[in-house]
């Protein structure tokens, strides 16, 4: 019998984000960032061992929970702006090392800041260094969106540019064709496969032969600042790849029909609060820009209902404000959706429902799309297809009504 490589996973993650607070803890398209390069870890055939390196013991806890092992917490002086991969791994490696005679024959960093990765990223890097015993390294490249044989070096007082690279016969190639050029590559923050003595003994992440392992460019995804994140999620939302995901279902995507979109009201029309005067007459507050969106939606000809539990008259006012209508105390909503949807003989799959709470965890399941406003019950976001960024009531469903706008656009 060949003994299978031990192949351990290190994804780094200290709790000082300056950029975006909290970042590797904070959700992600329903889940904390972190947890995509868990499940990582622990989808891939070849990786025996997944941790997490942190200084901060929540992320440890959300580590732990989604399935990593956090053995230890690194020290402060390592979890610094200014603190490198390298010393980093050194740690963990001489750790693990002293503290249970663990000893690696392949290392493998994940980042959380590239959370979107194909099926068999990991285990094709790690094949790839266990088949070249010369490599030192293989690291995730996607081709260069910029090519770098037409950049320039500036001089700041003169203004002079220097072309930054030169090519071995052709003497200008900033006015070269394109594809006479070299190619060339970006690395990404996906996958770094690493022989453990590359870094103990020779002091790097890299050593000096490193294999380029191509990655579609569909799945770049570097998050830095608050508007990389947003690409990137709308990526993992509407992109259409295969993609390690932690919820370990694929998200369904806008359906290319859609017959009917649902609405929840309390939370989701409104902002969940309630004003109560001492004769019992209530009030519930609405978002003005919401009622805008779905007049848009009319005009483009969407069909909408509003479907809710509460039987307080203010339902129905605020739907016939907006101008659609409402079907409200209604005890159990899964089946009176299933009976509409049967009298009106119209397609489960070809629903959207929008929702919050955990009454309406039924209703996704039967839809074929479901959408979660910015602040639903956690078991709502795992259970959507769609988590969006706003609150319900403070412009959830506008920001929704835009976005299925922009979808239909976008489809022709």
């Amino acid at each position: 019998m060949v003994k299978k490589p031990e192949v351990l996973a290190i994804i780094p993650a200290r709790g000082g984000s300056k950029g975006i607070p909290r970042k590797n803890i904070k959700e992600f398209a329903g889940y904390p960032l972190i947890a995509y390069s868990i499940a990582a870890g622990l989808h891939a055939n070849t990786v025996t061992r997944t941790i997490v390196s942190t200084d901060d013991e929540e992320i440890a806890e959300v580590a732990r929970y989604f399935g990593a092992e956090v053995p230890f917490l690194r020290p402060d002086d390592l979890a610094s702006d200014q603190a490198l991969d390298l010393p980093v791994f050194e740690h963990a490696l001489d750790w693990l090392k002293k503290n249970e005679a663990y000893e690696p024959d392949v290392v493998v960093q994940l980042r959380p800041t590239s959370p979107v990765r194909p099926m068999d990223c990991v285990d094709r890097a790690v094949t790839m260094l266990l088949h070249n015993p010369e490599a030192d390294s293989v690291r995730g490249v996607v081709p260069s969106g910029q090519n770098p044989y037409k950049m320039w070096r500036m001089d700041e007082t003169s203004g002079k540019m220097v072309p930054l690279l030169h090519v071995p016969g052709i003497p200008e190639p900033f006015n070269a064709p394109r594809q006479i050029l070299p190619h060339t590559y970006w690395q990404t923050g996906h996958i770094d496969a690493i022989r453990p003595d590359v870094i103990m003994n020779k002091n790097s992440m890299t050593g000096e032969t490193i294999l380029g392992m191509i990655i579609d460019p569909q799945f770049t995804i570097d998050i830095d600042t608050p508007k990389d994140w947003a690409r990137s999620e709308w990526l993992v939302w509407h992109g259409g790849l295969e993609y390690v995901d932690p919820a370990k279902k694929p998200r369904r995507q806008i359906p290319a029909r859609i017959d009917l979109i649902v609405f929840d009201f309390d939370g989701v029309i409104t902002d969940n609060r309630v004003w109560v005067d001492e004769n019992g007459f209530e009030r519930v507050a609405a978002n003005r820009s919401d009622s805008l969106g779905i007049r848009y939606l009319l005009q483009a000809g969407f069909e909408m209902l509003i479907l809710s539990t509460e039987v307080n008259k203010v339902v129905s006012a605020r739907a016939k404000k907006m101008g659609i209508p409402a079907l409200q105390g209604i005890h159990d909503k899964v089946t009176s959706l299933q009976e509409l949807l049967k009298e009106r003989q119209i397609s489960a799959e070809n629903v959207i429902f929008v929702g919050n709470d955990t009454n309406d965890l039924e209703c996704f399941g039967l839809v074929g799309y479901a959408v979660a406003v910015g602040d639903s019950q956690p078991v709502i976001k795992r259970a959507a297809d769609l988590v969006l960024s706003q609150f319900g009531g403070r412009g959830a469903v506008r920001e929704f009504c835009d976005l299925i706008l922009e979808t239909k656009k976008n489809r022709g």
